[in-house]
């Protein structure tokens, strides 16, 4: 038996900003806003059922209202992969969207480059998948 990974949740003050801050980054579309205080995202096509059973899709993030401010490093984060340009293009392009560069210890010449969302989540911008830039 196998499960699929369909959703993460995260909680966060603003569902609204931070959906639409990801939906930039991710090319993902508002599916449900309930109000603002629950807000999923996620590719503007949603799998059918036989095909989310078949192989592992993209998944939605849920971003949900909470009442407290982050604190803390995040015990998980997302890595994301450019797709159609290079690395530190792509740093820049979600810069400007609203992400701020942050240091949490990642090793000197790291690979990857670690940023925070609006609300200070960290996330990776990994290598590009881009042709020419990734091989397989």
């Amino acid at each position: 038996m196998t499960s699929r990974f369909e959703q993460l949740v995260v909680d966060c003050l603003d569902p609204r900003g931070l959906a639409a801050f990801w939906c930039a980054v991710l090319d993902y579309t508002v599916h449900e806003d309930r109000g603002g205080d629950l807000v999923e995202i996620g590719p503007a096509e949603i799998a059918p059922l036989d095909e989310l059973r078949r192989t592992a899709v993209a998944p939605q993030i849920v971003l949900r209202r909470g009442h407290t401010a982050k604190v803390r490093k995040n015990r998980l984060h997302l890595d994301i992969c450019p797709i159609d340009s290079d690395q530190p293009t792509e740093v820049e392009r979600v810069l400007a969207l609203g992400a701020r560069r942050i240091d949490i210890g990642a090793p000197e010449g790291a690979s990857w480059t670690v940023l925070a969302d609006p609300e200070g989540n960290e996330f990776c911008v990994l290598r590009s998948l881009a042709p020419g830039h990734f091989e397989e």
